[in-house]
């Protein structure tokens, strides 16, 4: 098939009965339904699945990010009575954690999580989908997205989903070599009255060789074809992908959306109280991957 999704650990990564799940969870979208699942990751059995997930560490920083990543059950935490989960959930959780970070030139003041599948599971073109649920916190920035295996941007970033913590709307965003960091190949979504990011949703794409639909509970949201990015520079959706998932704090783009400098770069001090206190989460309830469409 063309654009079959490749990936190392096929034999650990078995097919999931995704059929049994409710309805109400979005457990599978119309789109989904008959296509074959090649990528399932359910968070139920309690601790990261090393086989398909690697753990960030603390020399990684990028976008002037609030936060150093540490691989600890304090910030990769799992839970099987979430409300509204299907079965267990992923909890990254941002913790005030003063004077561990080894960076001199960061010293941030707190810690989180990030994971993702480089190596273990790579994909090219299908649908990409995670059902989560974001925290009510100004300047946050948690995120689910893909990337190429080379230099950035040359072979090209999908976000799937990135939250600054204004619950009225997510954004999506390509990025590659004339068309990265300020990038035109960007939206925002705003939900509907009555629901908002707080709530579960299934954030989604549907990735062809010629375009990317970005989807919120299967509801198209913006769709970005070759001829849009040619515009700007080279079409760099057809080479594989990882996924990545990532609570970051602060940084570049809420500090663009949101202007505060004080105490952190983008984040005001009513989140900081909030993290302090333990109530700042990203919920995944899972993640999933179907064969391209014929």
């Amino acid at each position: 098939m063309n654009g079959i999704a490749r990936f190392s650990t096929i034999a650990a990564v078995a097919l999931v009965a995704a059929a049994g799940a409710s309805a109400d969870n979005h457990a599978i979208t119309a789109t989904a339904e008959a296509r074959k699942l090649v990528f399932a990751e359910e968070f139920d059995a309690g601790e990261l699945d090393r086989e398909k997930w690697n753990v960030v560490g603390m020399e990684f920083w990028v976008n002037n990010e609030q936060q150093a990543y540490v691989d600890s059950p304090d910030t990769i935490q799992f839970s099987d009575d979430v409300e509204g989960a299907d079965g267990g959930a992923l909890v990254l959780r941002p913790v005030y954690r003063p004077g561990i970070d080894t960076r001199e030139d960061r010293n941030a003041d707190f810690i989180s999580g990030r994971i993702n599948t480089r190596g273990k599971a790579d994909f090219i073109h299908g649908r990409v989908e995670a059902r989560i649920r974001m925290p009510d916190a100004e300047g946050v920035w948690p995120a689910f997205w893909m990337l190429g295996n080379g230099r950035w941007p040359d072979t090209g970033e999908i976000d799937i989903m990135e939250y600054v913590g204004e619950k009225d709307w997510t954004g999506v965003a390509l990025h590659g070599p004339g068309y990265s960091g300020e990038t035109p190949i960007v939206n925002k979504f705003f939900f509907d009255e009555g629901t908002d990011a707080t709530d579960w949703h299934v954030y989604a794409i549907e990735w062809t060789k010629d375009a990317i639909l970005f989807e919120v509970d299967g509801r198209l949201t913006y769709r970005a074809t070759r001829p849009m990015i040619e515009r700007y520079g080279e079409w760099r959706f057809d080479t594989p992908k990882f996924l990545i998932l990532n609570f970051a704090l602060g940084g570049a783009y809420p500090y663009k959306t949101n202007m505060i400098e004080q105490p952190y770069n983008g984040m005001p001090q009513s989140t900081v109280d909030m993290i302090k206190a333990g109530d700042v989460a990203m919920y995944v309830d899972w993640v999933r991957v179907y064969e391209p469409l014929d």
